[in-house]
């Protein structure tokens, strides 16, 4: 899990935190800084989610890539013997 995510996490708690206590206390300023840190949050998660994304595709390519590459090899290693056979 990207850290993103979780400081995402972290800002939305406090946020929807610091909304509720504005909100109970009549104190605009506080219900406003709120809601603001609450959406940089929700950024923040949406853009860790996007990088675990893009991460585990790498990881998925970058196996493929590999299982392709072996079996080019054995592919090879299974002509070079046939072609010793033949010699």
């Amino acid at each position: 899990m990207d850290k993103q995510r979780v400081k995402g996490a972290v800002d939305q708690t406090v946020g929807s935190a610091k909304r509720a206590v504005g909100g109970l206390t009549g104190n605009r300023s506080t219900q406003a800084e709120g809601m603001v840190q609450q959406g940089k949050g929700k950024v923040e998660t949406a853009v860790g989610k996007l990088k675990d994304k893009v991460r585990d595709a790498k990881a998925c390519a970058d196996s493929k890539f590999e299982a392709k590459q072996e079996a080019e090899r054995e592919h090879r290693a299974v002509i070079n013997a046939e072609n010793r056979n033949l010699l």
